[in-house]
């Protein structure tokens, strides 16, 4: 490791940092966004969730690379052609835990909404969901990981925030840079899944009884 050369560069490491948290951290609350209705939906009409999960299974499958450069055609060399496909790929994650999450919930417990007036919105808001939560924050732990190991790829075509870092070091054939971006990247991915962790009990604090 080349000290000098790491002391040299921290503020190039924060830059790197933030613009790697701009296309790890958005694809994950879009998704969210998308996969909340979706989940409920497919709750709700089982013959759906089947369509659903296979289409977001085949597009999970596709590699990260080539639909970066499919998207090129359409948002050209833009922070877009990271965050949508990464937005795609966080759907597999999270219909299913959402999906999941709805599942779970007891019969008695919904039974007992209906019986005390709740209609089918506010057994969803109040009842249902929150129960779901735990499930849900799982699915986007795992979504939030994989978008910022995912996101380095991008620096193939420019976008790729510490993924930079192992393009510099395997061009010039320099290790420094590969281990200072290896280990940003495995610390931030912890950082971010413990803020999900607190942010979980900070919402559910009935699961810690």
């Amino acid at each position: 490791m080349n000290w000098p050369w790491v002391l040299d560069h921290l503020g190039y490491f924060g830059d790197l940092l933030l613009e790697h948290l701009s296309m790890a951290v958005p694809p994950v609350l879009y998704g969210l966004l998308i996969a909340l209705p979706l989940g409920v939906a497919c709750a709700r009409w089982p013959r759906l969730y089947g369509v659903v999960l296979a289409a977001t299974s085949a597009l999970y499958a596709l590699p990260s690379l080539a639909l970066f450069i499919f998207m090129l055609d359409f948002t050209g060399l833009t922070i877009t052609t990271v965050i949508a496909p990464l937005t795609v790929y966080t759907l597999s994650v999270l219909v299913r835990n959402v999906v999941d999450g709805l599942r779970g919930v007891p019969e008695s417990v919904r039974q007992s909404a209906v019986a005390m007036g709740f209609g089918a919105v506010r057994r969803l808001l109040q009842i249902e969901l929150p129960i779901a939560l735990p499930v849900v924050i799982a699915g986007l732990r795992v979504a939030t990981v994989s978008n910022i190991s995912l996101v380095s790829v991008g620096a193939l075509i420019g976008f790729g925030g510490l993924g930079k870092l192992f393009t510099d070091g395997l061009q010039r054939a320099f290790l420094t840079p590969i281990l200072v971006g290896i280990v940003l990247t495995v610390v931030l991915a912890l950082v971010a899944d413990t803020l999900l962790v607190l942010t979980q009990r900070l919402l559910t604090p009935w699961s810690r009884r």
